[in-house]
């Protein structure tokens, strides 16, 4: 399997700002997809569920307190999300959100809460459906996006290279495993729900060699 050096996942977890900040679901996670029919919900829920196992954590049919925690939004426009009902309580400053999302031309966003232990609490998922977006196998946009709600990821950790692969034998479109490693050990049930000190990438490097 690929080996990540330590500084390659500290790289992962780090923000534009230069900080380091790791974060993984601190309850089960109840999903709700919205703007999609029957056979794409499943892929999608699919691809969760998937990627929670790998993860070593739990799926639920509802949070005790949001209904949903894990939304996912697909729409053509973005204006389309200022008459989502609630919406705006969810989201702050959804308006303004929405108008630097359109000005550049975005496809994709995802926003989160927060528990008192830093923990993740609920993530948002918004995907725009342009024409380059809609050519994407519905399977590999619903396991990129639930590789990047599994953990809080750096703000870059995905600009360069995804964190799927095509098997060149099948064809098939996988989970990079560097990556599925990264996050197993993210759920190491030894390790923290949050961190921000970059200490942290050099567990998550040991447990990836089998000790810590």
């Amino acid at each position: 399997m690929p080996r990540l050096m330590p500084e390659e996942i500290e790289a992962l977890f780090t923000r534009n700002d230069g900080s380091y900040g790791f974060a993984r679901w601190g309850r089960p996670i109840a999903p709700i997809v919205f703007g999609v029919q029957d056979e794409t919900l499943g892929i999608v829920k699919g691809a969760i569920e998937a990627v929670v196992t790998l993860a070593g954590h739990q799926m639920a049919e509802t949070d005790p307190e949001l209904g949903a925690n894990l939304m996912v939004f697909f729409f053509r426009e973005w204006d389309e999300l200022l008459d989502v009902p609630d919406l705006g309580r969810l989201i702050p400053e959804l308006a303004p959100l929405v108008g630097r999302l359109k000005d550049a031309d975005a496809t994709q966003y995802r926003a989160f809460r927060f528990d008192d232990q830093g923990g993740i609490q609920a993530a948002f998922v918004f995907l725009r459906m342009n024409e380059a977006m809609s050519e994407i196998p519905a399977e590999s946009l619903a396991l990129a996006q639930a590789v990047q709600v599994i953990l809080l990821w750096g703000d870059r950790a995905f600009a360069e290279r995804s964190p799927l692969a095509v098997l060149p034998e099948s064809g098939a479109t996988v989970l990079r495993p560097e990556i599925a490693g990264v996050i197993a050990a993210g759920y190491d049930r030894m390790m923290p729900v949050a961190a921000q000190d970059a200490s942290h990438a050099l567990r998550l490097f040991a447990r990836l060699q089998g000790d810590d």
